[in-house]
């Protein structure tokens, strides 16, 4: 038995939400990573632009060998945002998963103590 302090509400009240996070049954990392995922998204596309525009006035102020190092650059620069991209995206999943193996166990001793109760 727990201590009149420590139960948690019924599913009926409203503040069962509110009970839940100040509790920490219910983790908010999960909708933070993807908020921090968008935003990282965010920030790649920028350094993207600053890539291309780099590689375009490169090609446009340059004279001689520094416009055919334009193209080059341009190839590099998406390139080098793709694997960013792969690398942002990989982040992201591997947090997601590890507060998903959260959950997934708390599902478990929640489903032990409720076998526990009934026997």
């Amino acid at each position: 038995m727990t201590s009149p302090s420590r139960e948690k509400p019924q599913a009926s009240h409203a503040r069962v939400i509110f009970w839940d996070l100040l509790t920490f049954e219910r983790l908010l990392t999960g909708p933070v990573v993807h908020i921090i995922y968008w935003c990282g998204l965010a920030f790649i596309s920028l350094i993207g632009f600053a890539g291309v525009g780099a590689a375009v006035g490169l090609s446009i102020r340059g004279e001689g060998m520094e416009r055919l190092i334009a193209l080059p650059a341009l190839v590099v620069g998406i390139l080098v945002v793709m694997a960013l991209v792969l690398l942002w995206r990989a982040a992201c999943e591997f947090f997601v998963a590890v507060f998903r193996i959260s959950d997934d166990l708390h599902a478990l001793r929640q489903a032990e103590l409720d076998t526990k109760k009934q026997a």
